[in-house]
Order: structure tokens, then sequence, then C-alpha cells
């Protein structure tokens, strides 16, 4: 409840935050649009994609060499090489017609159709000309280079998922698929701003008591890595005007990101701001670090409140946002704990770990303001309410 009588939820679950916040973009995420393969880096896959057609399309050679019979071959050593007749070649493009028989072979390339009758590879470094059309095999032919059709993927099968970042890998991969066009998730203009008298741009010059705005180039890279664009608002200070204005920057934004003033002091202007003017969807989560979190609308446009802190924005951000301007859920492992993980009786904690010799250990310093903490850690450690984690047992972790 706030001062000003209005009343909303407060110390709400992660599952409560996280669909409370996905119901705000619902309207902004519902639609998709079809974008040319070019277009795709970067953006967010809205549908699952499933392959056109199989691949290999054919079964094929892994490497050049000559495909044959693996029977004619087993005995085959540099001392009693295999010889067998050359009878033609198959190429990428250009399959051999025939049949390969008993004692005979066909030079093969990488990528070529496998002929009929050959069952199996010996790569040219392991062959030796032996003349009037024939070649020695100086080992065994092998199945194992042959690349059967539809080993990668086949017609109809799902290989790309809904929510997955359209990295040049996937995107190179609906290439193969077929896709000359992908279903993309819309590209959210999210505008971001720090907040606070203290915070400074990197390179000014820094007083006592002063931060720079680490914030403001941690969420860039985050949204960005999300499939999103960004606006930069900079940073307000603590004054309920200037902080308007920089809000008003941000016109034709789907969502604003503020960072700082959300927290219980009397210098929180975004928690006031939200409550007098705007709307509140809920205000602080059972989360730590991270609790003061708030999120709803300011003017029509959805507002996320993170907490000024560097580490509780930027867990903040993976914990609550990410799931919601993807629609995938946060990557989790298990992996066994080195030592023991302490609960909080009210509050999920997401300790800082680093990896120890296949285990996971508490990174030293786990206070919100240590922000090379993110850097050198190699996973979040959820420890639920109320249920510490014992040396030995599994716990689930983020992977950073």
């Amino acid at each position: 409840m706030s001062d000003s009588g209005r009343s909303f939820p407060m110390h709400v679950s992660l599952d409560e935050a996280r669909s409370s916040f996905a119901a705000l973009l619902a309207s902004r995420l519902a639609a998709h649009e079809l974008a040319p393969l070019a277009a795709c880096y970067g953006r967010i896959l809205a549908q699952d994609l499933s392959a056109l057609v199989s691949h290999p399309s054919a079964t094929d050679s892994a490497l050049d060499g000559v495909a044959c019979r693996e029977a004619d071959t087993l005995q085959a050593s540099p001392d009693t090489p295999a010889r067998l007749r050359l009878i033609g070649e198959s190429r990428a493009g250009a399959a051999f017609p025939g049949a390969v028989s008993t004692g005979e072979a066909v030079r093969i390339y990488t990528g070529a159709p496998l002929p009929d009758g050959a069952d199996a590879i010996c790569p040219v470094e392991q062959l030796r000309d032996a003349g009037e059309g024939h070649t020695e095999l100086l080992r065994p032919a092998s199945p194992r280079d042959v690349r059967h059709a539809g080993s990668d993927f086949r017609a109809g099968e799902v290989v790309l998922r809904a929510g997955q970042l359209l990295t040049p890998q996937r995107v190179a991969l609906a290439a193969a698929l077929g896709h000359a066009r992908l279903p993309v998730r819309p590209r959210l203009r999210v505008g971001l701003l720090s907040t606070g008298d203290e915070v400074v741009e990197p390179g000014e010059r820094l007083q006592e008591g002063q931060v720079y705005n680490s914030n403001l180039y941690g969420l860039l890279g985050l949204v960005q890595q999300s499939g999103h664009e960004t606006l930069m608002l900079g940073s307000a200070p603590d004054s309920p005007r200037a902080l308007s204005q920089a809000l008003e920057r941000a016109g034709g934004a789907d969502l604003l990101l503020t960072s700082g003033g959300v927290s219980m002091g009397r210098y929180d202007l975004v928690r006031d701001l939200l409550i007098e003017d705007g709307e509140v969807a809920f205000w602080k989560v059972r989360m730590r670090p991270g609790g003061p979190a708030l999120c709803g609308s300011w003017r029509g446009t959805p507002l996320f409140g993170l907490p000024g802190n560097p580490v509780s924005a930027l867990v903040v951000f993976e914990v609550l946002v990410r799931p919601a301007l993807t629609g995938l859920p946060t990557r989790t492992v298990r992996l066994r704990a080195g030592e023991n993980f302490r609960a909080l009786p009210d509050k999920t904690a997401f300790w800082r770990g680093v990896l120890r010799e296949g285990a996971v250990v508490e990174y030293p310093k786990q206070a919100s303001s240590v922000l090379r903490s993110l850097s050198e850690s190699d996973v979040l450690v959820i420890v639920p309410e109320g249920q510490p984690v014992r040396a030995g047992e599994e716990v689930e972790v983020m992977l950073s």
C-alpha cells in the first residue's frame, strides 16, 4: 500500500513477477513478421521452424577418396594393400550413374553422392596409384565416413525453437532448412534510463561519492542480446521534474527500463512517479539480489524499474526481464555443490558462483555493489526460499 492510498501487490514470488511483466508486454510481442534471412541476425524466432528438406539430401561422402565395398578391403594394410578397379567418379552435383560391384571402386569427393553398391570410403591419403585404372587401399575402407541421407535433419523435423536468438549459426541452419524468410518477434524499442544525482558518464571527472553509469551499458548489451533495440536516455538526477523530462525523451518506446530510484528512500523517485502518476503492477520481489524491483506502466508504456546497485540490476534483468523479451525461460543446469549454500527464509537467493574441479562454490564477495563479481563468476546459484544446499548435493544454476 502506498502513501497515496493505492494498493498493489508487494513482495511477489518470481513466478508472479514473470507472469505480471509478460502480461504487460503481451500485446506488443503478440504479432510476428516475416523477415528475409539477411535481416534476421539478432532477432528472436517467433515460431518453431521445421526442415523443408532433409540434410544431407542424399547419402554422401564425408571426405575425398574412393567409394567401395567394405568387405573387399577388410585385410588392407601397407604391406598387403587391397587392389580395386576404378570405374568412374562421383562429385557434388554429378553423381556416378552406375553401381559398384565386387572388386570395384569409384573416386569420390566430399559431399558427392555414394554410388549404389558402395558402403564405405577410404580417404585419399590412404590410396596408392596402382596404374592401369586401378588403386590400392593401404587400410580398410570405413562406413563411418559415409554421411547418410537425413542424418543431420529430416524434412518435417522441428529444428529451431520459438524464442531462440537468431545467431549467425542459427541463421545459417535456417537457410539449410530451406527457409528464405523467417518468422521473427517484433523488435521492441527499449528506453534505458539511469537515475541518481551520483551517476555520471564514463570519461567525466568523478567526484567523491559519485559512480560511473555502468548500468546503462550493461543493460544496453543485455537488451541487444535479447533481440531488441535500445534508446539511450542517459541519466536523470534526483528530481521529479528531471525524471519526468527524461522519460518524455523516450517517445515511441515500447518499454522503459530504469535503474535506481525503486527502494524505500526519500529520493527513490521512480517509485513515487509510478505510484502517483502511473500504474503499479507489483513492487518488490522475493529474491536477492534485486528485491526492490518495480513493475508497471507510465503514460501507457510498460516500465520496469531495476534496482540501482549494478549486480542487482543485471541479475534482475536475467531473471525477470530477459524471459519476457525472448519468450524463453531462464537457462539452467544442475551441478554439484562444492560447499554449503545458505538459504534465505523468505527469498530465493541468486548467489554468484565459480566452477572448481567439476563443482560450484560461492564467489567470495556477494555484495550487490561488487560489479566485478559478475564478470568473474561462472554461474548464478539458485537457492530456493528456506532450502539450503549442502556440499555434495546437486544445485540448480543459471549459466552466465
